[in-house]
C-alpha cells in the first residue's frame, strides 16, 4: 500500500467504513431526513422564484438582523433550506445531499438537525452581535448587514462536517475546513463568512462536551480507524 493511500485510510478509513456500510445495507433508507431535506430545499428554491411565492418565503424562512428577535428567531428553522437567490441552488443540494447525509448516518436524524439548527441559530445571533459591535471591532459588522438577508445551509454544513470528522478523528480534514473558513473571512469578509466561524465555534464546543462524556464514561474520543464502528453517540 503507497504512502498516499495509508495515510487517506488513516485520514477518513473510519469515516467511509460507516457510510458505506450503512448505504449497502439500506441504501437510500439511510438518509431519509437528508432526502427531505433536499426535496424541501428544492422547494423553497422553486417557490421563491415564482411571483406568487417570493414574498411567502421572505415571510417564512428570511432572517436579517434588522428584524425583531422573536421574528429572526421563528424565521431560522426554515432559513436553513431556503437557499440564497444570488448562487446556483445545485451548490445548497449538493452539500445537503453530502454533508447531511453522511452526518445523519453517523450521529443519526435528530442530532444531525440539532447541531445543523444550533449553528444556524449561531450565525443569526451573531449577525446582530456583529452590527452592534460595529466596523471598528475585529469581530464587527458594518450596519449595512442588518439588511443582508441570511438564509442557506452553508453554516450547518461547516458545523456538520467538522464535528463528524473530529468523531471519527479525520482530524486533519476538520482542521482543514476551519482553515478555508478563516481564509474565507481574511479574503472576503462579510456576513456569511463570519457566521461560517460562529458555526465552527458551536461544532468546537460540541466537540468539547462529547470529548469530557467520553473521558468520564471511559470510552475513547472516537471510532476506532478504519473499523466500520459507529461513533457512541449513534442513535
Amino acid at each position: 500500500m503507497s504512502t498516499t493511500a495509508r495515510l487517506a485510510r488513516a485520514e477518513w478509513g473510519s469515516l467511509l467504513s460507516t457510510v458505506r456500510g450503512a448505504l449497502v445495507v439500506r441504501r437510500w433508507r439511510a438518509v431519509p431526513m437528508t432526502l427531505a431535506a433536499v426535496g424541501l430545499t428544492a422547494v423553497c428554491q422553486y417557490v421563491q422564484n415564482q411571483p406568487w411565492g417570493y414574498q411567502f418565503v421572505q415571510n417564512t424562512g428570511c432572517v436579517r438582523a434588522e428584524d425583531p428577535l422573536w421574528l429572526a428567531l421563528l424565521r431560522t428553522p426554515l432559513s436553513l433550506f431556503v437557499p440564497a437567490l444570488d448562487l446556483p441552488v445545485w451548490g445548497a443540494l449538493a452539500q445537503i445531499l453530502l454533508v447531511f447525509g453522511i452526518a445523519e448516518i453517523c450521529l443519526g436524524r435528530w442530532r444531525t438537525l440539532l447541531l445543523a439548527y444550533a449553528a444556524t441559530l449561531a450565525g443569526t445571533l451573531y449577525a446582530r452581535v456583529g452590527i452592534a459591535l460595529g466596523p471598528g471591532h475585529p469581530l464587527g459588522l458594518p450596519a449595512s448587514d442588518a439588511q443582508v438577508v441570511d438564509t442557506g445551509p452553508s453554516a450547518a454544513v461547516v458545523a456538520l462536517a467538522v464535528y463528524v470528522c473530529w468523531l471519527h478523528r479525520a482530524y486533519v480534514t476538520a482542521a482543514l475546513v476551519s482553515a478555508l473558513m478563516v481564509v474565507e473571512v481574511i479574503v472576503k469578509d462579510n456576513l456569511a463568512g463570519m457566521e461560517h466561524l460562529a458555526a465552527i465555534l458551536v461544532a468546537l464546543a460540541l466537540c468539547a462536551v462529547t470529548a469530557v462524556r467520553q473521558r468520564r464514561g471511559g470510552t475513547r474520543s472516537g471510532p476506532g480507524r478504519g473499523s466500520g464502528t459507529k461513533p457512541p453517540i449513534q442513535s
